[in-house]
């Protein structure tokens, strides 16, 4: 799970930039090691949050470097409930 807010300075060009951005283009701005599940944005603070589905930490870091002059990001690993009933039961049997 990704969360950002973008610098209070930068707001109306990090909007300009995503909003001319093609599919393909976000997309490459991705890469490819990185599938979005969803994203979600609070267009009055420029905040939001996105679920992407990666097992390389790097090519999450590489992606924020590409937003980082223009936002603050948060990375929280996160697992589906079944995900997270297997290791409930892993751990409390």
């Amino acid at each position: 799970m990704v969360s950002w807010r973008v610098h209070d300075d930068k707001r109306h060009e990090a909007l300009k930039h995503f909003s001319q951005m093609t599919s393909d283009e976000d997309r490459e701005d991705r890469g490819d090691r990185i599938k979005l599940i969803g994203r979600w944005h609070d267009l009055q603070r420029l905040t939001g949050v996105a679920i992407f589905e990666t097992d390389d930490a790097q090519a999450i870091a590489r992606w924020i470097l590409n937003w980082n002059n223009v936002l603050d990001a948060d990375v929280t690993p996160v697992v589906d409930d079944d995900e997270a009933k297997a290791i409930g039961k892993q751990k409390f049997g």
